[in-house]
């Protein structure tokens, strides 16, 4: 790195405690790494609005309720015990459980319509773990 510094943009991403940790794990690494940025957890709102966003991609619509059912297990990490909460990864995580138990769900019954395939119901969502 040192000999290609002025070439090379070095980019370490991770949650803070443990890139403190690792930044600790050599003397040498603070000092090659002297700009830190955090960002902000994403509100409620705007996990809903990816949560959206990821159904929309697949053409997957979340119907109110979910979309209350799925607020309610987006509480925002700072008051959660939870410390591994991945924000959008969570996020991520749900709905591709959410579309699987869809699948699940309707493989059973003997006819399907278009707005039941693309609707996601509460009862697809995932329990909450924890």
């Amino acid at each position: 790195m040192e000999d290609h510094k002025d070439e090379l943009v070095l980019i370490l991403a991770g949650y803070q405690r443990e890139m403190e940790q690792f930044l600790q794990t050599n003397p040498g690494l603070r000092s090659r790494f002297p700009i830190h940025i955090d960002f902000p957890d994403y509100s409620q709102e705007e996990l809903l609005a990816i949560a959206e966003q990821l159904c929309a991609r697949r053409q997957y619509q979340l119907t109110v309720q979910t979309r209350l059912a799925l607020l309610r297990m987006l509480t925002p990490p700072a008051k959660r015990d939870d410390d591994n909460f991945g924000n959008a990864r969570t996020v991520r995580n749900i709905i591709e459980k959410a579309l699987r138990r869809q699948a699940v769900r309707l493989v059973a019954k003997a006819s399907i319509t278009r707005e039941e395939l693309m609707a996601i119901e509460p009862c697809d969502l995932p329990e909450v773990e924890g």
